[in-house]
């Protein structure tokens, strides 16, 4: 069956474009979670990119939503700062953790909430593991890998594409970069879940629960860390941050904020995009057939599906000092959102931008990965999982058959997959 776009209701639409636009909060979670999000952004793409939201959950906060200015804001690290954390947080989810987390609510500050020179310092510790070179040498492992979990899945019944297959890929990949024990493997994305979700969403249950599960992964990786450190260097992340002079005597608190940082970010861009790939041809057959047809379009169909899925809806900065922008003033301490999911669809920018083209003369020029020295680390790690475990889909399987719709996540910032039906009618 071909899966119907989600569109909103047309009282939906209308209720958006009426309302004033200072009382427009873009980072409504359950706009996110409906999928109703795409007029909101719309409408200020065309009435007013750089955005004011007075009062929100998250206190006051700016939105961009045009190519053009959110490179702005993402490549001048000096006028707009990740110091204070790189996304917008619920200021009564926060307060909630750090009472029951205290100071240790987030792992402390991972280099992504660095700034210049400490971030680059830090960065460059890891990015050997995540270079070329390496991830020539994975390639192998992770294609068997993937194909392990393709030969394993059910057919002709109906099973959950994002536990089986987005979430096991995932942490496979993951615990090779780690060198985490590969049978406890699924634990990283659990955690991932856990750090990134509130209670009532996704495995977490209680604050109590979400903090006992912080700690247990913090103290997991500490003594993975204890392990590295003496032992020769080695590949792995771990590892390498272990053995680097410029951070093996960081603070516990940073440590654990960097293990964070990797977790999530080698978690839900490939994680999402996974999922996505397969609910996005799904709802364009033609690009699905035409995808079957010529395999070798799959990087194309890989980059296209990370710019219409936008697997981080969001990044946020601090202003460290007045800034004019789009004929508005941001304020020194102001709160600003780069919204990369509105900058993908940014009608100057991109041709058909609402549309979903796997052979895209440009198939790169999306913003999901960010820009400037905070550019994701990790990216082509991302690509050369979803590109592996497409090649090997189209060896293995005429078609998966998305039979329902998805469960999003409840999230502002993660735009993702909590479940995804699907059938797989035969093999090859």
């Amino acid at each position: 069956m071909n899966i119907a776009v989600k569109v909103p209701a047309a009282e939906s639409v209308a209720e958006i474009d009426a309302t004033p636009l200072e009382e427009l909060n873009p980072a409504r979670v359950d706009r996110f979670y409906d999928d109703t999000i795409w007029p909101v952004f719309q409408r200020l793409r065309r009435e007013d990119p750089v955005h004011f939201t007075p009062d929100s959950e998250y206190g006051p906060y700016w939105s961009i939503t045009k190519w053009n200015d959110i490179m702005a804001v993402d490549t001048d690290h000096e006028s707009f700062s990740s110091a204070d954390g790189i996304t917008l947080v619920n200021l009564e989810h926060r307060a909630e953790q750090e009472r029951v987390m205290g100071e240790r609510r987030r792992g402390g500050a991972g280099f992504i909430t660095m700034d210049e020179p400490e971030h680059s310092v830090a960065r460059k510790a890891v990015s050997p593991t995540v270079a070329p070179s390496n991830l020539h040498a994975m390639a192998p492992q992770v294609r068997e890998r993937a194909g392990q979990i393709l030969d394993s899945l059910p057919i002709n019944k109906e099973f959950d594409w994002v536990d089986l297959v987005s979430k096991e890929l995932t942490a496979m990949t993951l615990a090779t970069l780690f060198d985490f024990p590969f049978e406890q493997r699924r634990k990283l994305p659990w955690w991932s879940d856990m750090i990134m979700n509130q209670p009532g969403h996704g495995p977490v249950e209680s604050w109590e629960q979400k903090g006992a599960a912080m700690m247990e992964c913090f103290g997991a990786f500490t003594e993975l860390w204890n392990q590295r450190v003496n032992a020769p260097p080695a590949n792995d992340l771990i590892s390498m941050l272990a053995h680097n002079p410029a951070t093996r005597d960081m603070p516990m608190e940073t440590y654990q904020g960097n293990v964070v940082l990797l977790i999530v970010g080698g978690n839900d861009t490939t994680r999402n995009t996974i999922s996505s790939s397969v609910y996005s041809l799904n709802k364009n057959p033609d690009q699905y057939a035409k995808l079957r047809a010529n395999p070798n379009l799959v990087l194309g169909m890989v980059s296209e599906t990370i710019r219409w899925q936008t697997p981080l809806a969001h990044m946020a900065r601090t202003a460290t000092r007045d800034v004019e922008l789009g004929g508005k003033t941001i304020r020194k301490g102001d709160k600003v959102a780069m919204w990369y999911i509105s900058g993908n669809r940014d009608e100057e920018m991109i041709e058909r931008p609402n549309d979903y083209i796997i052979d895209r003369e440009r198939p790169r020029q999306h913003m999901s990965f960010g820009f400037g020295v905070h550019r994701c680390v990790g990216n082509r790690v991302a690509e050369m999982q979803l590109t592996i475990i497409w090649e090997e889909i189209l060896k293995r399987f005429p078609e998966i058959k998305v039979v329902g719709e998805p469960v999003l996540n409840w999230s502002a910032f993660v735009h993702g997959f909590e479940s995804l039906p699907v059938i797989i009618p035969s093999r090859n």
